[in-house]
């Protein structure tokens, strides 16, 4: 049984954590650096951005988990360390930061970085805020460190789980940064997990690639696929269950709906915390008939600017919905779709195989005002499903990217 508990990064055991204000971003009352560490060696597993243009911390991060362990994750916000001559420079400064102050080897470091574009980044206030950061690291860490991750966020984002392995309680809490240029194509925005169960580097590795495919790259907010998106996951062991080595088996498979729990529960944070944004959408494709059509029809209804823009008028203006799925570049039969609009104020049908029905303008209102809406598409052509998230495009969303720089 997967049960949901209180935390994030640090539930698991032998996991502490801590964020500060070092001085990157100018507002002092804004936490921008945080440091996440193991007790121990712990495997480790990554996806990073398919962007051609990539921050350096992803560069330095491949090399330094290459042989699957790693025992810390620092990561700031207010500066993406993308596109700058000394880039890799820095990142690995900031890794040896961590092993100055806290004896882990440098290159059992994950790095990370998030904010402006091309802006170059100063080691010296994080070189000084180090002490400060890693002498204060706890195991009630969790929410000082997520806070130290967030840009635009508006909201905390941690998620936690509880499960077990053989027998063994086992613990899984990961946290997310994310709320604009959301439109991953690995992973996303960034993500951190950790566990305490036993599973070899291999074993996550697969566990996380495939999971991805269905939390995190079924998430957009604008369309923008960032240059610095990374999830990130170790795994430290020190739950005591048997080890799973490989990807197989019913511990693994319990590991497996264990992670899932953690990133579609980030997945809705992400999406509902978009910049500017007023609404949760979350789009339920069923009847589809292989597993790639049903993604493919999901997200291109939340990718839809249009349909966005009818979300957050309270439109109901279902065409959209049609529209998107007719360009998004799945094999379907438009004459079989149905769709449906559900909130907590109802359910209303509103497309019966591709073809309009009468329903109330009055109640599609009610349905389409609630903070959460789901868009139910049936396809009628099979039995696979997929479900994608985002959000409602505001004005905000604009007034928020007209200035991010400045």
């Amino acid at each position: 049984m997967i049960t949901a508990i209180d935390g994030g990064i640090c539930s698991a055991k032998g996991f502490k954590a801590n964020g500060t204000h070092c001085g990157i971003r100018r507002n002092r009352s804004k936490r921008d650096i945080a440091l996440v560490v193991s007790e121990v060696p712990a495997s480790a597993a990554a996806v990073y951005t398919q962007n051609l243009v990539k921050g350096a911390p992803l560069t330095v991060t491949k090399k330094n988990i290459e042989n699957g362990i790693a025992r810390a994750i620092i990561c700031n916000s207010g500066n993406a360390n993308t596109c700058n001559a000394n880039g890799i420079e820095i990142a690995e400064q900031m890794c040896g930061l961590v092993e100055k102050h806290t004896g882990i080897s440098a290159s059992d470091v994950v790095v990370a970085s998030t904010g402006v574009i091309g802006q170059p980044l100063d080691i010296t206030p994080i070189a000084e805020g180090m002490g400060e950061l890693a002498g204060g690291i706890s195991a009630d860490g969790d929410k000082a460190a997520a806070e130290a991750i967030m840009t635009t966020d508006t909201k905390l984002k941690q998620v936690a789980v509880k499960f077990s392995a053989g027998g063994v309680e086992c613990r899984i809490g990961g946290m997310a940064k994310g709320s604009g240029m959301i439109h991953p194509n690995m992973a996303t925005m960034l993500v951190f997990v950790t566990t305490d169960a036993a599973i070899s580097p291999e074993a996550l590795q697969c566990a996380l690639s495939t999971d991805v495919r269905d939390s995190f790259n079924m998430v957009s907010v604008d369309g923008d696929t960032s240059t610095n998106d990374m999830c990130v996951i170790l795994a430290n062991g020190l739950a005591g269950n048997a080890r799973i080595e490989k990807p197989e088996g019913a511990d693994y498979e319990e590991f497996c709906e264990a992670l899932a729990a953690v990133t579609r529960g980030l997945c809705r944070m992400i999406a509902a915390d978009g910049e500017g944004a007023t609404k949760l959408l979350e789009c339920h494709v069923s009847g589809a008939a292989d597993k790639q059509t049903a993604r493919v029809a999901a997200k291109s209804v939340i990718c839809s600017t249009l349909f966005k823009a009818a979300m957050f008028g309270a439109d109901a203006n279902w065409g959209r919905v049609l529209c998107a799925i007719g360009y998004g570049g799945a094999q379907v039969d438009v004459g079989k779709i149905d769709v449906d609009f559900r909130s907590a104020a109802g359910e209303l049908a509103v497309c019966r195989a591709g073809a309009g029905i009468e329903f109330s303008e009055e109640t599609a209102k009610k349905v389409l005002s609630e903070s959460e809406i789901e868009i139910l598409v049936g396809l009628n052509s099979g039995s696979e499903s997929a479900v994608a998230w985002g959000c409602d495009l505001t004005y905000d969303y604009v007034k928020i990217n007209g200035d991010y720089r400045t």
